[in-house]
């Protein structure tokens, strides 16, 4: 697996973008960033040109084994872990999938009512990501202490790499993004597999619409920028067009996007 040094090291903020156009303008930057999250950067095919991925019943969630990336590989070596986060998930067909070639599926759902259960070939575990450790003094009133970050869920678990993290967080996603860029965890995954929402800004992501949108996208360069490609992308035909409360360029509210990390071998 190769690591960027530069990743390693915590950082306080992320880079953002300069403005899409000489004033901020909602119009503008909504363009930019769908315009960005609609255009794979990279195919996913097999050596003989087919496609290769692994979807969910839906088409929605994809994985890529492509062999110029890693998870085949893992697949094929029998060292494959994936991580899914999701609330309440009732669709788990691309992990069973994944089960089927051979992964260690663990799947993080605070809902379940026991902390740890082995069910249907894949590990279920009462807990959640979010962008931020629980104050222990609310965990010891039982409250909220089922969410944890991911270096520290990774280290809890004394998983230093998931070959593919898939995260369906209800909004969350802009912060646990955030928090996983700034601590340097990226260079630990080798998919990150993400439903975004648009219809607010999300938790605790602050700012006018334009910033909100300016900060979305800078999120998705720093991606870029730790070598990750966008390969996939689906919008749900059912989901309202909202975006920031409103119709812009009749865009959907979520987006379900698949990211390979290239230089994770």
């Amino acid at each position: 697996m190769a690591r960027d040094d530069k990743e390693q090291s915590p950082r306080w903020h992320i880079d953002l973008q300069p403005w899409a156009s000489e004033r901020p303008s909602l119009q503008e930057e909504a363009r930019r960033f769908l315009q960005y999250i609609t255009t794979p950067e990279v195919p996913c095919l097999t050596e003989g040109g087919d496609e290769a991925r692994l979807t969910d019943a839906k088409g929605a969630w994809a994985a890529c084994l492509d062999p110029r990336y890693s998870l085949i590989h893992s697949i094929r070596r029998k060292h494959c872990r994936v991580y899914s986060f999701g609330l309440g998930a009732d669709d788990r067909s691309l992990e069973m999938s994944l089960v089927r070639s051979g992964c260690d599926v663990h799947c993080f759902d605070p809902s379940l009512k026991q902390p740890h259960l082995q069910k249907a070939q894949m590990w279920l575990h009462r807990l959640s990501v979010d962008w931020r450790d629980p104050n222990p003094a609310l965990v010891s009133q039982h409250q909220h202490g089922n969410t944890k970050k991911l270096a520290t869920i990774l280290n809890d678990f004394g998983h230093r790499q998931v070959d593919v993290l898939k995260a369906d967080m209800e909004s969350a996603e802009w912060k646990i993004l955030e928090n996983i860029i700034l601590e340097g965890v990226l260079s630990s995954v080798g998919q990150l597999l993400l439903e975004v929402h648009l219809h607010w800004a999300g938790f605790e992501v602050p700012g006018d619409e334009p910033a909100v949108v300016r900060y979305w996208f800078s999120l998705l360069k720093e991606l870029e920028r730790a070598h990750f490609r966008l390969f996939h992308v689906h919008s749900d035909p059912t989901k309202p067009q909202v975006f920031l409360h409103k119709n812009v360029l009749n865009a959907s509210s979520a987006y379900t996007l698949s990211w390979v990390n290239t230089k994770w071998l």
